[in-house]
């Protein structure tokens, strides 16, 4: 399988990244309603609707909320225009100390899964996420499938065998037992007992193996350095309704390895960082404190500046003027000139003025260090012969 490029940003410790489809109508109304009601319960502290004119084609919602007591998260999502088949919603956010996965998942800062169903949809696959999903019964659409999941990065997805026809108690999804942060973001694939050939088959190209009544946790589009196939895989899973204890540990682990950003994120987060709207009033505070320090240290550097081009241009008006007079008190043609001391040239005095003036010494906001001046030549004495 192939390596991940040393290029790429992995994931940061304290971000946590979705992308879905909504695929019922009017999605951002349905946002807007739905974070109405998560500040009125105080589910999340507040949220904000970023300007059209600022974020269009998509729309974008700012959420912010409290977890642990005291740990803050900011959450952003971009609802993109819609589409025959929904509008893709791409949520980022990131709290203030590395992201713990028993906290709850960040899509319940704008979603509400009791009043609307109709978010959770995998962009990519139109599968969802936290929920049991069966093979299609085709064999080329299930090679398709799994090669397409197998390429994600932006969720988990993970394959289970059944071994046998499960009844009611083996119905359970995975999700029921992953921590809160991990349950939006793992999609669960169910081959029947007759699938596993043409799973472990469509799954080989990528190095990974389906075990027959096991499961399997699919590598993504960049693979890891960590992963390891047969520590992300597990022999059997009892699909008798008690917790799959292996299964759930693997997900886990891996979920816990750096992993690149997925494509399109880098300019999520960087938005979520540098253009960040939903302020507190001691936020809002301390972001005039740091411009007005900065709009200081500006105007002291141009002040700087324009005391050294001050000084630098008396100074080559000063060796002009001393130029000008030395070519005035030169001999005339053909007139002998008088032993005397060699001055200082005016025009090294004016180049040396000029190199003062070069922008390295502007922005180092300090005048160039002076240089010695060299020492004039010893006069010459004539000696005659008598």
């Amino acid at each position: 399988m192939p390596n991940s490029p040393a290029a790429h940003v992995t994931i940061p410790p304290t971000v946590w990244l979705a992308r879905g489809r909504h695929t019922g109508g009017r999605a951002d109304e349905a946002l807007r309603a739905a974070l109405r009601r998560l500040k009125d319960s105080r589910d999340i502290d507040d949220f904000l609707e970023l300007p059209a004119a600022d974020t269009a084609p998509d729309t974008v919602f700012e959420s912010r909320t409290r977890v642990a007591g005291e740990v803050t998260v900011r959450a952003r999502l971009s609802l993109a225009p819609a589409a025959a088949e929904g509008r893709d919603w791409t949520l980022v956010a990131e709290a203030e100390r590395p992201w713990d996965p028993a906290w709850p998942s960040p899509a319940g800062m704008f979603w509400e899964r009791e009043q609307d169903t109709d978010w959770n949809h995998d962009a990519a696959t139109g599968l969802r996420p936290g929920e049991i999903n069966p093979l299609p019964e085709d064999d080329k659409a299930v090679r398709r499938l799994l090669r397409d999941c197998a390429r994600d990065a932006w969720h988990l997805h993970v394959v289970v065998h059944e071994a046998m026809t499960t009844d009611e108690r083996g119905r359970v999804p995975l999700a029921r037992w992953l921590p809160p942060g991990l349950r939006h973001r793992v999609v669960e694939h169910r081959a029947t007992p007759q699938q596993w050939r043409v799973a472990d088959w469509a799954l080989r190209e990528f190095g990974v193996r389906l075990p027959r009544g096991g499961a399997v946790v699919l590598p993504g589009a960049h693979v890891p350095e960590e992963y390891d196939a047969d520590a992300f895989s597990v022999r059997a899973v009892f699909l008798d309704g008690t917790e799959p204890a292996g299964l759930v540990d693997a997900v886990a682990r891996f979920d816990a390895i750096p992993r690149v950003l997925p494509d399109g994120a880098r300019d999520s987060l960087t938005a979520l960082r540098e253009d960040w709207h939903l302020l507190t009033l001691a936020e809002e505070l301390d972001r005039e404190r740091a411009l007005v320090a900065m709009y200081a240290e500006a105007l002291e550097a141009m002040t700087t500046s324009r005391d050294l081009y001050r000084e630098a241009a008396e100074r080559a008006h000063e060796a002009l003027a001393s130029y000008q007079n030395a070519a005035s008190a030169a001999p005339a043609p053909g007139e002998p000139s008088a032993p005397a001391v060699a001055p200082s040239s005016p025009l090294r005095n004016l180049t040396r003025t000029l190199e003062r003036l070069k922008p390295a010494a502007a922005r180092s906001r300090r005048a160039a260090p002076h240089e010695p001046a060299e020492p004039a030549p010893e006069p010459r004495t004539t000696t005659s012969d008598h």
